[in-house]
């Protein structure tokens, strides 16, 4: 019998044809897929909240059924008060439309002093306020479709729950070789169960400042923007700013430019002291994911799995890079996701051995 050499060229393209089949499989099964990747995001935000309850010496199950009603009462409390917005915005929207039209006809008349003449349909084409605000309207009326199966989600979850102080331990016994594994398991299971919980705290202390900002102003919808602004707040690096996007092109319609860029400096005082301030302070250094994989997650996981697959890039891509460090084979490519400060940390110690081992 003769044997194939798998040479590098052929391992590659074996290596893309399972990805190729496997991103297939994801995308057919993703009605199912959503409402399970839901599940476990909600799940990680509770545990430690039973957790809590259980070291007050409160029974698991009764920890559990407080939980899941409390997350239901303030899920269905939200649901109804942006159901009312979304149904408001599209009623206004004509009306945000004739507005735009009359504020830009003052700027093409100072545009026409400078011999500088532009079409006032052209202009609000491509300067559409209502596009932006619409396409933030899709994104949490698709997320609400999703949420259509809330009771097979909750159902799921608290079956999470009650499983998840022997998660550990079932992967500890499935694998072959748990002495060598567990320090790498229990990585993986810490790391995203702190993102997730802190990076939740932390959205949702956003979303909480950007709709108590706006309502001082008086800008309409502000419990709208404020969701927006939690549900983007996971997506590091540019979820902030296209959540601002919306809000700020409405002060602009409702108000005027002044008050507009008044809202745009204070969602980037918010995400500055939140960023850079109080995130790093729970997270550590960061999330060890670069900028460019940041984005290419949210554009990858966006199309794969829609809404969600946007909301959870990040997380799922760090799972994915986690899981990586963990394989021999796959260190190169969890290298290849990370960041140039922990790149840079990597390469210090070597640097800082050199000056030791030259001759004196």
């Amino acid at each position: 019998m003769t044997t194939i050499k798998h040479t590098g060229a052929v391992r590659v393209l074996l290596i893309l044809t399972c990805l190729v089949v496997i991103m297939a499989g994801i995308k057919t099964a993703s009605n199912i897929l959503i409402p399970f990747l839901l599940s476990v995001f909600i799940a990680i935000m509770c545990n430690p909240l039973v957790t809590k309850a259980e070291q007050y010496k409160v029974p698991k199950a009764l920890a559990i059924v407080l939980i899941i009603a409390l997350f239901v009462g303030i899920g269905m409390t939200l649901a109804g008060l942006i159901g009312n917005s979304l149904n408001e915005l599209s009623l206004l929207m004509p009306e945000y439309k004739a507005q735009i039209t009359q504020k830009f006809a003052g700027l093409i008349d100072k545009l026409a002093d400078y011999n500088i003449n532009v079409s006032s349909k052209l202009l609000v084409q491509y300067l559409d306020p209502s596009a932006a605000m619409g396409f933030a309207a899709d994104m949490l009326s698709g997320f609400g479709g999703i949420m259509a199966n809330v009771f097979l989600i909750l159902l799921t979850v608290v079956f999470m729950l009650f499983e998840a102080s022997s998660i550990s331990g079932k992967l500890h016994l499935a694998l072959k070789d748990p002495e060598m594994k567990i320090e790498r398991i229990d990585r993986f299971l810490t790391s995203v169960n702190q993102y997730v919980a802190i990076k939740t705290w932390v959205s949702l202390l956003t979303g909480t400042l950007v709709s108590v900002m706006l309502w001082v102003i008086g800008l309409d919808f502000f419990i709208l923007w404020g969701v927006l602004a939690f549900l983007f707040n996971y997506i590091p690096n540019i979820g902030s700013i296209i959540a601002a996007v919306p809000a700020v092109l409405l002060a602009f319609v409702q108000f005027d430019p002044s008050v507009a860029l008044a809202i745009g400096a204070g969602y980037m005082v918010i995400n500055t002291v939140i960023g850079n301030m109080v995130e790093p302070r729970f997270l550590g250094k960061g999330l060890g994911l670069s900028t460019l994989v940041v984005f290419l997650s949210l554009i990858f996981w966006g199309w794969l799995l829609g809404t969600v697959g946007m909301l959870l890039s990040v997380p799922l891509t760090m799972i994915i890079k986690i899981a990586l460090e963990s394989s021999e084979e796959g260190k190169w490519l969890a290298v290849m996701l990370g960041d140039e400060d922990e790149v840079e940390d990597k390469l210090k110690p070597e640097n800082e051995l050199k000056p030791d081992n030259e001759p004196s």
